[in-house]
């Protein structure tokens, strides 16, 4: 796949917030078609892309793939941000929208019965946390709508959004160690409707 970054743009890229005022100048010359200054953002913020990807897929084949279509697609789109101050968070929420959407494409797994949702799978996943990332989630989907809101609300946030266990507790102002013990609860809790649901 081709790349967007110039040679040696990985390893001289700051790690660092990028300033504001340097922000707005390189989003208008890229919007102005200024491809350099454009190289120069991707090459900045791949690093909070690959995150957000890998967070969500899991997978850091795919979450590099993802990362340069997120990168690409911004490219494209970036005519349409009218608040170049935005861009770090618009690119971050495109990068979890196209990973929901590779995530969702991939091939069907097996649904596993409800009595193995508690056993470990490799890489010491659950068995219901690989069947939340897989196409069978539309099962899951109708399970979650007769939850408990905030149940649902983790649940959601964390699976389907690719969300962080800092970023939700911020969104619910409660340390990470409470959104550890209501993500627990909650996958409990889903577990159980869904052994309901199948042994219907």
């Amino acid at each position: 796949m081709d790349t967007l970054f110039p040679p040696g743009a990985r390893a001289s890229r700051d790690a660092g917030t990028m300033e504001p005022v340097r922000l707005v100048r390189l989003v208008r010359a890229a919007q102005a078609g200024d491809r350099s200054a454009f190289g120069e953002l991707a090459a900045h913020f791949e690093p909070t892309v690959f995150a957000v990807a890998l967070r969500r897929l899991r997978n850091r084949s795919e979450a590099a793939e993802v990362t340069q279509d997120v990168l690409m697609r911004a490219m494209r789109k970036l005519g349409q941000l009218e608040e170049p101050e935005r861009f770090a968070g618009w690119l971050k929420q495109v990068a979890v929208r196209m990973s929901i959407n590779r995530a969702v494409r991939r091939p069907k797994e097996a649904v596993c019965a409800p009595e193995t949702f508690g056993g470990e799978t490799t890489g010491g996943e659950t068995a219901l946390d690989s069947l939340l990332r897989s196409e069978a989630a539309d099962l899951i989907r109708g399970s979650l709508d007769r939850l408990k809101e905030l149940d649902r609300r983790t649940l959601t946030a964390f699976y389907f959004e690719g969300r962080s266990l800092k970023e939700i507790g911020e969104e619910f102002a409660c340390p990470v160690g409470t959104v550890k013990r209501r993500l627990h609860t909650a996958r409990g809790r889903l577990k159980a409707e869904l052994a309901s649901v199948m042994s219907a």
